[in-house]
């Protein structure tokens, strides 16, 4: 048996902090900046800004096999390696899945990070507000159940997030999706601007293309430097010009010097004390000895990612909660999400060849919803989507040639292209789920997640409109050759997943309220992804963040207090 023989008084602090991804970098930052001693629980290594990145600045031909995929990373990692950012230079940001088994019910691509920053590495940086399109659609379609919260509730908190992150983008006053407090926005090429003013004249305001709002700085901001249009991002910046946890929220928090940071502790459970009716720690593997320690605070931020929060509660266990921590309702678990994609058209054109793009841009355009916005766009399902995609110049494809003149029509840059994907909308279905598999436990003795997560006919339906409302778009703008594509990823692919320990009005049928505090013990909180009532149709981590410090800002004041 392994025993935590440390002191109490040791592990003691104000507030625990369980990950270290967007939503907890967040929280430790606001806890730390608000005068809390708070530890962060990382279940990985750690790594540091800058110095962690060892690939940041490598060439193709600097890495062993110029930035591919070996048959053995393949094996090791058969659901990471699918991802389009998976390669020589990041397989090192991503878990690899012979260590960490899970179990599909149905088809699930798990993806994940574990290592200090989490997924805020490796993630697209795509960052836009909600607006009450959104907050309101469980109530009024009867998916789900509603929002504890309006936009009204969450705008202050979205403009305190942009603000220190550091969001670039454009104004438009588009009503389903609010402006925000931005930093200056980066540029459309030729082509993107050209089809923009088609689009928006053939649809008479009705479809709009914009630059992407991205998390990526285009001027100095915070002590971070601008973006250098590399896009390798996936390896980390060096830079710090996209917000990290490495680059922006931890070293603020340290800064306090009110932060301590431990990697390589798995969280076993939440420790629950009935006679106090609160939790009163945490419990933790040491991935590296194996040895369990007890960790207390009076505020405990559950951020481990939707699944990773989910599996932490579901196994904190007591007399008060059998079923998880928290969970009266019966909703822990339920009500899984992801965005479904993978859907879209492209085409081409024979314009603009005095032209040609600038570096490598890691942003694209943005085509916000349009369907099911107003009664002229309504269709047979329900809910909706927007498009994310953008324009450039390929290599002029030719296998004419031989020696030094096919060498150098290699150079010759091709036509314009232009294609847009889509993210859609996935309802908050109860039987979507994630339960424990105590059966089949990990190498730290811990129970693995059964996955049962379905996209159903609402999305099917919606994925027809996805292809062709795109290809309808790409006409309109004058383009040619164009096509379809649907490749139907599995629910996960996005990397969007959220639900599993929602939010709402009613204890009854959620697992929080309105400042993401469990209903039924309230010195937790959970504002990762889990948190989640409905998903929307846009990038989410914008939405984590702001839900996190508005949290944050909550339970210290409760805590002041006296009611924590």
């Amino acid at each position: 048996m392994n025993l935590n023989l440390r002191a109490t008084p040791e592990n003691t602090y104000d507030a625990i902090v369980i990950g270290s991804g967007i939503s907890g970098g967040w929280a430790a930052k606001e806890l730390t900046e608000k005068g809390l001693k708070t530890l962060v629980l990382e279940r990985g290594r750690m790594v540091e800004h800058v110095t962690d990145y060892p690939t940041a600045t490598l060439n193709p031909w600097q890495l062993p096999h110029r930035n591919s995929l070996t048959p053995a990373d393949r094996q090791a990692s058969p659901i990471q390696s699918k991802v389009y950012n998976f390669h020589e230079a990041s397989k090192h940001f991503y878990v690899r899945d012979v260590d960490h088994p899970y179990n599909q019910v149905k088809r699930f691509d798990w993806i994940r990070g574990y290592h200090v920053g989490g997924r805020s590495i490796l993630w697209g940086k795509q960052s836009y507000r909600w607006s009450d399109l959104d907050f309101e659609a469980n109530a009024k379609d009867g998916y789900g159940t509603d929002w504890p919260i309006r936009y009204a509730d969450i705008a202050p908190w979205y403009s305190y997030a942009e603000k220190f992150a550091g969001i670039s983008g454009s104004k438009e006053n588009i009503p389903v999706l609010p402006d925000g407090d931005f930093l200056p926005p980066m540029e459309m090429n030729v082509l993107e601007k050209h089809i923009a003013k088609r689009v928006e004249a053939h649809y008479k305001g009705g479809r709009r293309i914009i630059i992407g709002r991205v998390a990526h700085l285009t001027v100095p901001h915070n002590g971070r430097g601008a973006c250098q249009f590399r896009n390798r991002c996936e390896r980390g910046c060096p830079f710090g010009a996209y917000f990290s946890s490495n680059s922006a929220t931890l070293p603020a928090a340290k800064a306090t010097g009110n932060l301590t940071i431990r990697p390589y502790s798995i969280v076993h459970s939440i420790i629950y004390d009935e006679q106090k009716q609160r939790a009163t720690g945490v419990k933790i593997i040491d991935t590296e000895t194996m040895q369990t320690y007890d960790y207390y605070a009076k505020i405990i931020f559950c951020n481990a990612s939707t699944l990773g929060s989910a599996s932490i509660l579901l196994n904190s266990t007591s007399n008060r909660f059998p079923n998880g921590l928290g969970n009266d309702s019966g909703q822990l678990g339920h009500n899984l999400m992801d965005h479904h994609y993978g859907v879209g058209a492209y085409g081409d054109t024979d314009d603009f060849q005095e032209f040609y793009t600038y570096g490598n841009r890691p942003n694209g355009i943005y085509i916000p919803r349009f369907r099911n916005v107003n009664d002229s766009e309504k269709r047979d399902y329900l809910r909706g989507f927007g498009y994310q995609g953008g324009a450039s110049r390929g290599r002029y494809d030719t296998d004419e040639g031989i020696g030094a003149e096919f060498k150098e029509s290699l150079t010759e840059p091709g036509k314009w292209s232009f294609g847009v994907g889509s993210w859609g909308e996935h309802l908050p279905y109860y039987e979507n789920k994630v339960t424990l598999n105590r059966d089949k436990k990990d190498k730290w003795g811990l129970p693995t997640l059964d996955i049962d997560c379905e996209f159903k006919d609402n999305e099917r339906k919606m994925r027809v409109d996805m292809a062709n409302d795109a290809a309808e778009m790409l006409e309109a703008a004058g383009l040619k050759n164009i096509g379809t594509y649907d490749a139907s990823p599995a629910p996960g692919f996005c990397i969007h997943e959220m639900g599993t320990a929602r939010m709402g009005r009613d204890p009854k049928t959620s697992v929080l309220n309105g400042f993401n505090q469990i209903h039924a013990c309230k010195n937790v909180f959970v504002s990762d992804g889990a948190c989640m009532a409905s998903n929307g149709v846009v990038n989410p981590s914008l939405t984590y963040m702001a839900l996190t410090a508005r949290a944050a800002d909550y339970a210290v004041a409760e805590l002041k207090k006296g009611n924590l």
